[in-house]
């Protein structure tokens, strides 16, 4: 017997099936909706024949499958949408309709049956910020008319529906606002700077760094990423919580690091800055560690250490 149903869209992705493997080791009957546009089966295969858990390849901004419909869900999170700038800007018009239409149907479930609903936002709703680092009242400074906008105002759309669907209609809603994320099943292909500089490593490849290398950003490692995730989803806060580690390294250093670690050979080379690239990413999460008792810690080595273990037995 279940301790209830659990519905994760995305549930394929590399955030997505960690959150599968946890709730099903918790005995909650999990469905995972994916349609592979960028999630890989490959990371839920050792779920498929377990009692617990259910697999349908499925867009969620169509109509949910009927056996879906008809099952009532405890709750239900909302994983789904591309989620580095290869994969958005390739998939552009079906990120910015599944921040709209593939939340607002979640919504739409989790009104109808009463669920806590969780939503996976990012730190990209601050866009290039103005103020560092960047607390969740910071209001944010997007680009709405450029070459990151489709990914950055899907996901602000999408905090903007759940906010209504909270207060117009009582929908218990939650929003993580995640910082650079990175482990074990990120797609060594997706264009993400922590996978590109291993998989550029390991190949002895010149490393590639986009602009000067002084940007910053802030890594977390999935296992306290995913943490953080339960803790919220599990809490009764309804705004926006930052969930990132505070820890801050320049693109020069995260280089640094990953050559060190991986004993290459590769040199570094120096290409344009994209447009609209954030010079600085840091969250400020007072509030995470006030309210759910959370922070981050595992350190940027120790998680680089294995995610270059994890990279090594992947066919690159």
């Amino acid at each position: 017997m279940s301790k209830g149903n659990i519905l994760i869209a995305g549930g394929s992705g590399f955030l997505g099936s960690y959150l599968c493997d946890y709730y099903v080791s918790q005995d909650y009957f999990v469905d995972c909706l994916d349609n592979l546009s960028t999630g890989s089966k490959n990371n839920v295969k050792h779920l498929l024949n377990n009692r617990l858990f259910s697999y349908t390849q499925h867009d969620v901004t169509k109509k949910l499958p009927k056996d879906i419909s008809d099952k009532k869900y405890d709750f239900i999170l909302n994983m789904a949408s591309p989620a580095s700038p290869p994969h958005y800007q390739r998939l552009a018009v079906e990120t910015l309709e599944v921040g709209s239409q593939g939340t607002k149907n979640l919504l739409e479930k989790a009104l109808k049956d009463k669920a806590r609903f969780f939503h996976a936002s990012t730190s990209e709703v601050y866009g290039d910020p103005d103020v560092h680092p960047q607390p969740e009242s910071y209001k944010g400074s997007v680009n709405c008319y450029g070459p990151r906008s489709m990914y950055d105002e899907a996901k602000r759309y999408a905090e903007a529906l759940i906010y209504v669907y909270h207060e117009k209609y009582g929908v218990n809603t939650t929003v993580a606002r995640f910082f650079n994320t990175y482990g074990p099943r990120m797609d060594p292909h997706d264009g993400r700077v922590v996978s590109n500089l291993i998989v550029q490593a390991i190949k002895n490849k010149p490393l590639t760094i986009y602009g000067d290398g002084t940007q910053t950003r802030s890594f977390c490692y999935v296992d306290d990423l995913v943490n953080g995730i339960i803790k919220l989803i599990e809490s009764n806060e309804h705004n926006p919580i930052n969930l990132g580690n505070p820890g801050e390294f320049t693109i020069n250093e995260l280089a640094e690091k990953v050559l060190s670690l991986t004993g290459s050979k590769s040199k570094i080379t120096y290409s344009p800055l994209p447009g609209d690239d954030p010079l600085q990413r840091k969250p400020v999460i007072e509030i995470a560690k006030k309210k759910l008792n959370w922070e981050p810690t595992i350190d940027l080595e120790t998680g680089l250490q294995k995610t270059i273990e994890y990279f090594k037995n992947q066919s690159l």
